[in-house]
């Protein structure tokens, strides 16, 4: 394959992957409501180690992560952000399955 074909197969890849559609590249975005909910209750578990408060905080920030994940998958504004959704959805349900499997 000569070069400029590469490189515009290459750059047709990059642009699939990581452009919006209107044209802007987009890998990293400011929290939304979900994940900022998740940020917060994730650093709350810190404080809050054990009992009901604990085990409500860790409820959740696995809601708002899933939830936020699912958002991705279905409505993120390119591919990479799609699958960065789908990898976090399945991440955090394997996660959850092994905890409960050694429990």
């Amino acid at each position: 394959m000569n070069t400029s074909k590469q490189s515009a197969m290459e750059a047709s890849i990059f642009d699939t992957l990581f452009r919006d559609s209107q044209g802007e590249i987009v890998i990293a975005q400011p929290p939304n409501a979900t994940l900022s909910i998740w940020i917060g209750a994730s650093l709350l578990k810190f404080t809050v180690t054990e009992g009901p408060g604990h085990t409500a905080l860790e409820t959740v920030a696995f809601s708002a992560i899933i939830i936020w994940s699912i958002q991705e998958l279905c409505d993120g504004v390119n591919y990479f952000r799609r699958g960065l959704g789908l990898l976090v959805l399945v991440s955090v349900l394997a996660s959850k399955v092994d905890q409960a499997l050694l429990a």
